[in-house]
């Protein structure tokens, strides 16, 4: 397999163009402080980002879906550790899937 000249230039330029995007919101951060709305925004963003990924995965999952994210919240509840709760909730899918297999 060989790579086409075009196309590697066209996998820098968009890495390049990623970059900068991402940089850019850097350094503009660090020299205009944005209002008050603004910073507001940007701190519930993460939750809004998650609840987009998480919701499409609930309604497309069924129930072993469901049952594992009250896994995840249980365990969330009982031990406050974020590490704890996403390895239980990624187990009991893996186990509710798995026994279910041969059931289906």
């Amino acid at each position: 397999m060989t790579l086409r000249p075009d196309v590697l230039a066209a996998i820098l330029a968009m890495a390049v163009a990623t970059f900068l995007c991402r940089a850019g919101g850097y350094a503009v951060l660090r020299v205009v402080r944005p209002p008050r709305f603004v910073q507001a925004m940007l701190n519930h963003l993460p939750g809004a980002i998650f609840i987009a990924f998480l919701v499409p995965a609930l309604a497309g999952g069924g129930w072993t879906a469901w049952a594992a994210a009250a896994a995840t919240v249980a365990a969330q509840i009982a031990f406050r550790r974020i590490a704890v709760s996403i390895a239980a909730g990624v187990l009991s899918l893996w186990l509710l899937r798995a026994a279910t297999a041969g059931a289906a």
